[in-house]
């Protein structure tokens, strides 16, 4: 059986194209308690509420008819954000030398977070640039990769 987040993002890419956005991340995941069905979205100039709401209506009836998930869930939909996590092949290579966040499991040198620019992705291993030399962190030690923006 299909993963509800694939199932899900095959329903989702035709309506978050038709919107004139690009889909980043379908998400389900339970937190205090309740089911949460995340559709994350991107574009070129930025994601507007209009867009959000351009991919929700659609896709919430396409989700009640085709009916993926047992039982009760929140559905949502959201702009992919500044300080998106970075997940797949795709993002990694979109975001190369950009500045990185990479959070660890377990502190390495008494940190669990490192900032640097993206060098590398390979097999879900990650290689950074900080403060001028290469770090590499391989795929089991990391919790997780966002982009790190400065305002």
């Amino acid at each position: 059986m299909a993963k509800v987040t694939d199932v899900v993002a095959k329903l989702a890419l035709p309506v978050v194209e038709a919107a004139g956005c690009s889909l980043w991340d379908v998400e389900y995941v339970k937190e205090a308690g309740q089911w949460f069905l995340r559709v994350y979205i991107d574009k070129e100039d930025g994601v507007s509420i209009d867009d959000c709401e351009a991919v929700s209506r659609p896709l919430s009836d396409q989700l009640d008819e085709a009916d993926p998930i047992e039982g009760s869930y929140t559905f949502e939909v959201s702009s992919a954000g500044a300080d998106r996590v970075l997940k797949k092949p795709e993002h990694f290579a979109r975001y190369q030398d950009a500045e990185v966040e990479v959070k660890l499991y377990r502190p390495r040198s008494g940190r669990k977070d490192f900032v640097g620019l993206l060098k590398a992705y390979e097999n879900g291993d990650v290689t950074l640039e900080v403060g001028g030399a290469p770090m590499m962190f391989e795929k089991k030690e990391i919790a997780l990769v966002r982009l790190y923006p400065r305002f």
